[in-house]
């Protein structure tokens, strides 16, 4: 099993920034897609950004594209979202994911940090 901590959150200004830092423990870090999630009130959850167990390639919603960057220390078992420009739209829950190899679900899920974004 894979648990996931993260830590970052908090309250910024809109076009302020944050990072938020997702802490792995057990032996299967490296071996699984990490991805970054975030729930709003009242609204469903969506998908933020994805990186490869290499941390090779990435993806980010159109919404994220250009502002957010996901990066990853397989050495320190960690995954980091860099939160740029942050919008009010930006505020939400944000969830760190882990998918191990060849998986269609993600099996790990953190405790989420909120994130609000203040205009």
């Amino acid at each position: 099993q894979v648990q996931l901590v993260e830590s970052g959150g908090g309250l910024v200004q809109a076009g302020g920034s944050l990072r938020l830092s997702c802490a792995a423990s057990g032996s299967t870090f490296s071996n699984c897609v990490m991805g970054w999630f975030r729930q709003a009130p009242g609204k469903e959850q969506e998908f933020v950004a994805w990186i490869s167990r290499s941390g090779d390639s990435t993806i980010y919603s159109d919404s994220v594209k250009g502002r957010f960057t996901i990066s990853r220390d397989n050495a320190k078992n960690t995954v980091f979202l860099q939160m740029n420009s942050l919008k009010s739209e930006d505020t939400a829950v944000y969830y760190c994911a882990g998918r191990p190899t060849g998986r269609q679900k993600y099996d790990y899920w953190g405790q989420g940090t909120q994130v609000t974004v203040s205009s």
